[in-house]
């Protein structure tokens, strides 16, 4: 996924000239922009699994990762200054990896909101790059038991970081691609505490999207 968001971006820029030949409305104080995107949750997940004494069991927790639509509700307070709300929801696996093996242990859906500050660079120009920094929620919900653990996660708040590019297309529209990393830990008590793990999940979220100015 992050390499198609690579690619695309380029072609975007590269076809911008010819391409934006039309008038199109300019980022400026006051205006809202709701994203469709298509995004990839891609866990960079560690955590050594220990027994309730804390004796390692040379197993670590691995994660699956999901791509899904998400929506993001910008608003500029500023010419330059927005907050943006995302909102979505993925599914993924929990595994017990160790040398030779990986144990499906759980399957959770997360509810992953973000709130971000941001500053758009050149707002009146067709290609407009902004970064961004906020804080996002990780709720756990829906979760699935597999081969006979039982797992549960702790929800919680972190951190983000964002970064992204508007390129007008016509009018109202534009293209979007943005890319956050979100700093999140969690407590995995396994087997009613008889195993437990301290989770870095540390997701990077990759989209692509298309805007609508208002």
């Amino acid at each position: 996924m992050k390499k198609i968001a690579i690619t695309a971006l380029g072609l975007a820029l590269a076809t911008a000239a010819p391409a934006f030949a039309q008038d199109f409305k300019v980022k400026e104080q006051g205006t809202w922009m709701v994203t469709a995107r298509v995004s990839e949750v891609a866990p960079d997940a560690s955590g050594d699994i220990r027994t309730a004494g804390n004796i390692d069991t040379g197993l670590n927790v691995g994660t699956s990762s999901d791509v899904m639509p998400t929506l993001g509700f910008t608003y500029f307070f500023t010419d330059n200054i927005a907050v943006e709300g995302i909102l979505g929801t993925t599914q993924h696996s929990v595994y017990a990896k160790g040398v030779g093996t990986k144990t499906k242990v759980h399957e959770t859906w997360v509810l992953p909101p973000v709130v971000t500050v941001q500053y758009h660079f050149n707002p009146k120009g067709r290609v407009s790059p902004y970064v961004g920094a906020g804080v996002n929620a990780m709720i756990f919900y829906s979760g699935d038991d597999y081969n006979g653990f039982k797992v549960d996660l702790d929800n919680g708040v972190g951190l983000a970081v964002q970064g992204g590019v508007d390129i007008a297309i016509k009018g109202d529209w534009s293209f979007n691609a943005d890319v956050k990393k979100v700093f999140f830990d969690t407590k995995a008590n396994i087997n009613n505490g008889a195993l437990k793990s301290d989770v870095t999940l540390d997701p990077w979220v990759v989209s692509l999207g298309v805007t609508k100015r208002f």
